[in-house]
């Protein structure tokens, strides 16, 4: 039996989900940097799955939420892919505040 709030095991599944608030005149740049590093994340492998959303009411917030087994592996390895660093190297003129980064294990999938 675990204990409430007992950390997850390292070798669980992590989903990491990020709250984009984009610039209103940067949300097409936005999309097309991003889309080749999602294109180029599936092929990875530690990589599980990845979904973008957008908040209907507000079509300048983003949540990305990106699923991995390995949290060293993403750390030291994936956010340093050649890949990334145009996306990168562009967040801070696309977004209007800091991105916001939670860290998630699967509970239940139904």
């Amino acid at each position: 039996m675990s204990t409430p709030g007992a950390q997850a095991p390292r070798s669980a599944p992590e989903t990491y989900v990020i709250t984009f608030h984009v610039k209103a005149d940067q949300v097409a740049r936005f999309l097309a940097l991003l889309g080749p590093v999602l294109d180029a994340m599936r092929h990875e492998t530690s990589f599980v799955r990845a979904a973008l959303h957008v908040d209907p009411e507000r079509p300048h917030v983003f949540q990305l939420h990106e699923t991995w087994t390995d949290r060293d592996d993403v750390l030291n390895v994936q956010l340093h892919r050649p890949y990334r660093q145009a996306w990168h190297a562009a967040l801070d003129a696309l977004l209007a505040e800091p991105r916001q980064i939670a860290i998630w294990t699967l509970v239940r999938a139904d």
